[in-house]
């Protein structure tokens, strides 16, 4: 059994060996919210801190970043082969920095990038990716939800590098402004694995807040039984400059487009206030918002599972109840 002394001397070596790779995520212009959560679960890890920061133009968006508090220092690739952020190419330039840098933890969040990238990342460097992850314990000791939110599991890796996706409602986002971390540019040849080629994308534009970083989220079911009646929840939405949501089943009904859908083949949910109508509660919506701070539920059947998470349940018929709701507000 080692001394006292001695055992501190060696966890004070491993806290300064320690050192975390964060990729972050964003437009090339601005943040997007996940890497700020990101951020703050990547500093619970200990150790130094530094940040990737891969696009075409990307410096305004390390020069953001670079403001965190506690970075070591943000890295910049710049390159025409990260444009549309495909994975192919974003595993190599990884693979390549974690090769001459030696991290001992690589985060991304539990994004669709971050679900695309750190499983071929993790296998690019022959270890266990451990995905949506939702609190760290210490530098090697996670806890992560399982089973569609239905149980928490916490797991000891031991691999030397602990490739990571953390869920970003599980994190505070990292405040941006008093640090002053140093950008350094890194090579950027070779990483046009020519596996896929970026096309093009076609972004949905909104007035109302991003859904997965709104702190109030108004989500519609199949009891709208129709996408025209979503009008509804919009209306409810502006009054409370909220974010509409949907289940799945009202997006396989055509009701809304998919990238509305909160639950767990959708999007993960944290507001303060989550307001469902028309939603039944099927164990998949409930894994995208159960850790909302308060649910409010809107249901003609009082024996739907959605009344068992609700903080306050409303029995009514919902083609009643929002337009009274939203003419009061």
């Amino acid at each position: 059994m080692f001394p006292r002394h001695l055992t501190r001397q060696f966890s004070g070596q491993l806290r300064r060996f320690q050192s975390t790779l964060v990729i972050a995520e964003h437009n090339n212009e601005t943040l997007s919210p996940i890497t700020q959560n990101t951020l703050t679960a990547a500093k619970k890890l200990g150790g130094e801190l530094t940040v990737l920061v891969a696009g075409t133009k990307c410096g305004p968006a390390a020069e953001a970043l670079a403001k965190a508090e506690g970075l070591s220092k943000v890295l910049v690739a710049e390159s025409e082969a990260f444009k549309g952020f495909t994975s192919e190419n974003l595993a190599a330039l990884i693979v390549a920095t974690q090769n001459q840098n030696k991290y001992t933890h690589i985060v991304a969040g539990a994004s669709s990038l971050g679900k695309s990238l750190i499983p071929r990342l993790a296998a690019k460097l022959d270890v266990s990716p451990i995905s949506d992850v939702i609190g760290i314990k210490s530098a090697d000791t996670f806890v992560r939800s399982v089973y569609a939110g239905n149980a928490i599991q916490t797991i000891q890796a031991i691999d030397p590098i602990k490739v990571l996706s953390v869920r970003g409602t599980s994190f505070e986002p990292a405040t941006l402004g008093s640090g002053s971390a140093a950008i350094e540019k890194v090579p950027t040849d070779g990483f046009d694995t020519k596996l896929t080629a970026f096309v093009s994308q076609e972004l949905s534009k909104s007035d109302r807040p991003e859904l997965t970083s709104a702190k109030v989220v108004v989500s519609g079911g199949r009891g709208l039984k129709s996408g025209d009646n979503f009008k509804l929840l919009y209306d409810l939405a502006d009054k409370l400059n909220a974010a509409v949501g949907a289940s799945r089943a009202a997006v396989d009904a055509g009701y809304v487009p998919n990238d509305l859908q909160v639950g767990q083949t959708g999007k993960i949910v944290c507001p303060d206030l989550y307001i469902a109508v028309g939603i039944s509660g099927a164990i998949q919506h409930l894994a995208g918002m159960k850790d909302s701070k308060l649910i409010v539920a809107i249901n003609n059947n009082p024996d739907e599972p959605i009344f068992q998470v609700a903080d306050y349940g409303l029995v009514e018929d919902l083609f009643k109840a929002v337009p009274e709701m939203t003419q009061k507000l």
